[in-house]
Formats: C-alpha cells, sequence, structure tokens
C-alpha cells in the first residue's frame, strides 16, 4: 500500500506510461507499439514538486494521484 504525496488528480489515457520525474512532477510519455516508436519526450501534467528520497518508489496511482511506496529490498 502506498502513501499518497500529491493529490492533485491526473487524467489517465490509453496508450501512455506515467511515471514521477526527477524534479518531482507527475509525467507521461506514449508507449511504443508494434510498428510505431515512442516520442521518448516527456509531457509534464502536473507540477507537485514531489522531494524524492533513497528507498521508495515514486509512481501515479490507479486514481490519478502522485504516490510513494517502500521498495522492496533482497536478501545477499
Amino acid at each position: 500500500m502506498g502513501q499518497v504525496l500529491c493529490k492533485n488528480k491526473v487524467k489517465r489515457e490509453k496508450g501512455f506510461l506515467y511515471f514521477v520525474d526527477k524534479k518531482g512532477n507527475a509525467a507521461r510519455v506514449q508507449m511504443a507499439r508494434a510498428g510505431k516508436k515512442t516520442s521518448k519526450k516527456q509531457e509534464v501534467l502536473c507540477r507537485c514538486g514531489v522531494k524524492r528520497e533513497k528507498g521508495w518508489l515514486y509512481y501515479v496511482d490507479g486514481q490519478g494521484y502522485t504516490s510513494r511506496a517502500k521498495m522492496a529490498r533482497g536478501r545477499r
């Protein structure tokens, strides 16, 4: 279960990959499909300014909120 960091709702569409960029903003990029290339140019949807910390996974959840979850650590 993740923590919601920013309650600005992002409208999700099919064919796009949603993520939190290095600056802490919610962004998206078009997914590559068979015979098509991705633009590799991200589009910022919401300027949240989330401060990223080591050991956490930052993402845009199914409801469109910017969230984070503790990363699983394997045994060595």
